[in-house]
């Protein structure tokens, strides 16, 4: 199987933008499962995207952290706003910890109830959901091409595989290979793909996680490609190590130089 090419793909930020379902999913948590009292009552669901929520989005690793951050960003005393975010940056894990103490939350509560609204978003009104996400059309045209010239594709996603499946179903995407948050990390979804494909590159938005990758023996030697179109920090394009390429939407050939 070493002779079959894959070339791996973030899914969130990478494939699609899904800052919209983020943040109604997240606000339909807050409102139907976490019975907080420090938040307003029978706030709107329907409310535009914080910018808050915009700028600390490239910090998420899982969904969870999502919920986690809007329910700061909504709540009636000292929210989480564009004064305060930045003393929420200095350790973001840290603020993190500490919210999930104050409010007796586990991560994995957090993200069974993400995942239960977005399975009733998905059985009551599957065609708005998926319309908030917005692909982006290079990725999905390149993906299917490299499908035609024989390539093997993968998705890597911190979403559900089952969520992912649905979205990528509605833009035709048919990757050969799907793994969502369940699976493992990226790091060792790429460790055990490395025992049968000759992996090509990977394409992520998420700095740390392609460090983490290169840190790693046995994925070290994989090409990592940061997503400029992703979900960025300011500090992510500068300082890049030799072993981690910028990537542009208009040069998405790139990943296929010497995969001969």
């Amino acid at each position: 199987m070493h002779n079959q090419k894959l070339i791996l793909f973030d899914f969130d930020g990478v494939i699609v933008d899904g800052m919209n379902e983020y943040w109604y999913s997240s606000l339909m948590v807050c409102k139907e499962y976490l019975n907080s009292e420090i938040l307003p009552r029978n706030f709107n669901i329907d409310m535009k995207v914080s910018d808050t929520f915009k700028e600390l989005r490239p910090w998420v690793k899982y969904g969870w952290e999502m919920v986690l951050l809007t329910h700061e960003i909504i709540k009636k005393k000292d929210p989480l706003d564009d004064l305060s975010k930045n003393n929420f940056l200095k350790n973001y894990h840290q603020s993190c910890k500490e919210v999930l103490t104050e409010n007796s939350w586990e991560p994995k509560i957090l993200q069974s109830y993400l995942d239960k609204v977005r399975k009733l978003q998905i059985s009551s009104d599957l065609d708005k959901w998926i319309n908030f996400h917005k692909p982006f059309i290079e990725v999905i045209s390149f993906i299917k091409q490299a499908q035609s010239d024989g390539l093997k594709i993968g998705i890597i996603s911190t979403k559900g595989s089952t969520f992912t499946s649905k979205i990528l179903s509605r833009f035709n995407l048919f990757p050969e290979l799907i793994f969502g948050y369940e699976a493992g990390t990226k790091v060792e979804i790429i460790s055990d793909l490395i025992e049968g494909y000759k992996i090509l590159g990977f394409v992520e938005d998420r700095k740390k996680t392609l460090l983490n990758i290169k840190k790693n023996y046995k994925t070290r030697g994989v090409k990592c490609f940061l997503a400029d179109w992703g979900y960025l920090k300011k500090t992510d394009r500068v300082n890049l190590t030799k072993e981690i390429r910028l990537l542009k939407l208009k040069d998405l050939k790139i990943i296929l130089a010497n995969s001969d």
